[in-house]
């Protein structure tokens, strides 16, 4: 309700100069000219409550401020209840702070969200409470702080905090698994929870224009729409060519987006009211809908929503890719398979050749390289058959042509190898071969005159399910026909060759797509060493800022207020912890990538080793831990990269003084075991699941419930550890067992400095 600030405020003044104390005020009073003056000019919201003998409460004015930010006027408020103007689940908070204040009979201050005229707001509130003569408390003074903007950064930030681990978490899904439907049906979950909306889904679209849900997480009372077909009277061709240059629907009320009204009554009966709806592609074309609903309200669709959905939906494109390759390969694999027993019981009839079919099988078998094949089963089929010449020809893409791709002769006979000719010129001939039926007949050679050369010809396609791919041709020098038995063997072997040739194709094909997965992993990695880069310097800014700040503080006695060092202190803190997770990042990718090798140098573990040791015994004394150390005294020179080794000892003793309790020891030993020098770090009082120590040294993985120090971090100390004991040539390995936990490094002799 909109309402005149001016009005009110006489109208506070005529109706209700008592309203802060219960008594009536003479405005002449100076002291009470200036309480109503702040009533009235005061930035902060006020408003006052009586306390009913029964021991309700109804409102009884507002100051202006208060009025403008509600939008309700203080006449209209006068004598309603929480419920009057609150929702009942608002109402029942806002009786209980109420309630509380009356109950303890001091000031109390405390944080709440409310709902508006609609629109969610946070609110930080005090209520005093007066007293009358006979000490009961029978009014409440409220002022109120409108704190949604702070609310609203501080949302967005743990948003984007949990994007990333999001983002982190579905690329590993998809790097560690093949099934499609389980990585969508826990992606939609998991998005639906960080966006706090009330369905997810995933629609496939099929060339018709109609689509299937293929995936669905929601909260809505209706069914499910997992596994329904319809089609989208909103995905017309237009959408559907702007959805595949990448575009996205944005709809925060479907009731004021300007939709076609047969989209609002389908959007409608979906029980959809806010919806954000980002494509998939699939290789530029458009695979599906990635859409995220609000079912009961408008909602205003903020960019980092956008743009989270956006990232993921390009995650779901690689997770279909990916599983499309693989039932790709799959599929080739079962077909060759099926076609590899066929033949071989086809083989296994040829009783009088099984030797020279068997020889000329295993090379085709056991070789994916198409040429040495092809070329060698044209040479063993002359030499078996006594053949003048034997060739392959192969179609070209379109097969308007064919030319000689492999050949084996004793004599000159044509044609060469390269010689190309056109199937319109041979249609006669083609037409058979096309159809993969063999063709046999007997020519007279051209070019040998006066001496005539006849020849006896047998062409035979090379062919599988997929398609032809050429022919087999055989010349004899003589006019006798080749038998059935001698054609069912070129058949075979054409049979055999068709194999190879899919094979080396399809081998080729894997080796791209394994290339082409290469350069994607290098490319994330790059992308991510560049992202942590470009993080530092923000970060730093904010550093230097915060110093610079303290700095300006400090000389104007700002800081002797309590909460500005506190402030400070935070703000110097997570700069700390958001640079040493953007330097984990870079050395976790650089240890990914192609590391250099380390720096070798000889030290003595025994004179080492106690330093660093040491510097923790402040800490475990703080907490009550018992540190101890133990160096056997025969072991040699370690010969390693000090600086990698010294963090790898610091960051496992970070991690075990994190989850060792109060009154429990840490045990730090090295020793010579066999051909390798072994440190151990072991705590008591803590043992590890085996599904805990199976992902200890994933990145972002915490044992958060053992921590009895709640310590922070960055989620990446393990794996760091890990790359780094890897990278020194070593091995690390964790044991749990009867209420204690070991890390174990070990490295090998050849490290060891003689």
């Amino acid at each position: 309700m909109n309402i005149n600030p001016a009005e009110s405020i006489g109208d506070l003044k005529k109706s209700h100069p008592h309203i802060l104390f219960g008594t009536e005020l003479d405005e002449n009073s100076g002291n009470e000219q200036f309480l109503l003056s702040m009533y009235d000019s005061v930035q902060a919201s006020i408003f006052v409550v009586d306390v009913l003998e029964d021991g309700d409460f109804q409102y009884v004015a507002l100051n202006p401020t208060h009025e403008r930010w509600l939008g309700i006027s203080s006449e209209d408020l006068k004598g309603k209840k929480p419920e009057d103007i609150l929702s009942p689940v608002d109402a029942a908070r806002v009786r209980q702070h109420y309630a509380d204040c009356v109950r303890f009979g001091k000031t109390i201050s405390y944080e709440q969200c409310l709902q508006f005229q609609g629109v969610a707001t946070w609110w930080s509130t005090t209520l005093t409470p007066l007293r009358d003569g006979n000490s009961r408390i029978y009014r409440l003074i409220g002022t109120s702080s409108n704190i949604t903007p702070a609310k609203q950064v501080a949302q967005a930030r743990g948003i984007q905090a949990e994007r990333e681990q999001l983002l982190e978490a579905i690329a590993q899904r998809i790097r560690e698994f093949l099934d499609l439907e389980k990585i969508l049906r826990q992606t939609v979950k998991e998005i639906r929870q960080c966006l706090n909306c009330d369905r997810i889904l995933i629609y496939h679209i099929q060339p018709d224009g109609s689509g299937t849900i293929v995936a669905e997480s929601s909260v809505t009372a209706g069914g499910s729409l997992l596994g329904k077909n319809f089609r989208d009277p909103g995905f017309s061709a237009k959408y559907k060519e702007r959805y595949g240059r990448g575009c996205i629907q944005i709809v925060e009320d479907i009731y004021a987006a300007g939709l076609h009204p047969e989209h609002i009554d389908f959007l409608a009966s979906l029980q959809v009211r806010a919806n954000l709806v980002v494509p998939i592609l699939l290789q530029q074309d458009l695979w599906g809908l990635f859409s995220a609903q609000h079912c009961y309200e408008p909602h205003q669709w903020q960019q980092i929503e956008i743009d989270l959905l956006k990232q993921v939906a390009t995650q779901i494109g690689i997770a279909v890719q990916q599983a499309e390759l693989h039932q790709q390969i799959q599929q080739l694999r079962a077909k060759l398979d099926l076609q590899a027993q066929q033949h071989q019981v086809q083989l296994q009839q040829a009783q009088n050749f099984q030797a020279l079919v068997q020889r000329i099988t295993e090379q085709i078998r056991d070789n994916k390289n198409e040429t040495q094949v092809l070329q060698t089963a044209t040479q063993e089929l002359a030499r078996l058959l006594k053949l003048d010449s034997c060739y392959i020809e192969l179609y070209s893409h379109c097969r308007t042509s064919v030319s000689v791709a492999y050949k084996y002769a004793t004599t000159n006979l044509p044609p060469e190898t390269g010689f190309t000719r056109k199937i319109g010129d041979f249609l006669e001939i083609y037409q058979l071969l096309l159809a993969k039926e063999y063709r046999q007949s007997i020519e007279i050679v051209p070019g040998w005159h006066p001496k005539l050369y006849v020849v006896t010809q047998l062409a035979c396609p090379i062919f599988d399910d997929q398609g032809i791919l050429g022919n087999f041709w055989l010349l004899r020098p003589t006019q006798e026909m080749f038998d059935e038995f001698e054609i069912e063997l070129v058949q075979q072997l054409a049979n055999e060759c068709a194999i190879a040739i899919r094979q080396a194709r399809l081998y080729e094909n894997t080796q791209v797509q394994v290339r082409e997965l290469e350069k994607r992993e290098r490319l994330k990695n790059e992308f991510l060493r560049t992202l942590s880069q470009e993080l530092r310097t923000p970060i730093t800014s904010i550093s230097l800022a915060a110093q610079t700040l303290e700095s300006v503080l400090t000389p104007e006695g700002i800081l002797d207020i309590e909460i500005v060092p506190q402030l400070l202190q935070i703000l110097h803190n997570e700069c700390g912890r958001e640079s040493k997770l953007i330097n984990d990042l870079l050395t976790l990718t650089y240890l990914e990538t192609d590391p250099a090798p380390p720096t070798l140098i000889p030290i003595d573990l025994q004179t080492w080793l106690p330093p660093i040791v040491e510097s923790f015994r402040d800490i475990t004394s703080c907490q009550q831990q018992q540190l101890k150390l133990t160096i056997e005294t025969a072991l040699l020179p370690l010969e390693t990269d000090i600086t990698d080794l010294e963090r790898i000892i610091t960051e496992l003793l970070n991690h075990t003084c994190k989850y060792t309790p109060a009154g429990e020891s840490i045990t730090v030993s090295a020793r010579l075991t066999g051909d390798t020098v072994q440190l151990s770090i072991t705590n008591s009082g803590l043992e590890i699941t085996a599904h805990d120590l199976s992902r200890i040294f994933e990145p972002f993985y915490r044992l958060s419930k053992n921590d009895p120090w709640k310590y922070s971090g960055t989620g990446l100390e393990m794996a760091l550890v890990q790359k780094m004991v890897k990278h020194l040539g070593g091995s690390i390995q964790v044991e749990s067992a009867a209420g204690q936990t070991t890390f174990i490094v070990k490295f090998p002799r050849a490290l060891l400095h003689d």
